[in-house]
């Protein structure tokens, strides 16, 4: 699995809203979402311009595991790629 290098935060934001996340809240640079698709979760995201990679993939991991599906999936479906 090859992660994109370039994704901003606001790109990020956009592409988890149409998964169903909505803003709930910003402090700084960093906005927080949740969904109640599939139960109710939360993440963090930098409004950052690139996200760094490991930060990247460790919040790609963390919605991929809530939504039961693997990380080259959940890319496909925010159209990150």
């Amino acid at each position: 699995m090859k992660l994109p290098r370039d994704v901003s935060g606001a790109v990020l934001l956009a592409a988890l809203r149409r998964m169903g996340y909505e803003k709930v809240r910003q402090r700084g640079s960093h906005v927080r979402v949740t969904t109640q698709r599939g139960g109710e979760h939360h993440e963090v995201i930098p409004l950052h311009e690139p996200i760094k990679a490991k930060t990247l993939l460790s919040i790609l991991k963390s919605i991929a595991r809530h939504h039961g599906i693997g990380v080259e999936e959940l890319l496909r479906e925010l159209d990150l790629r």
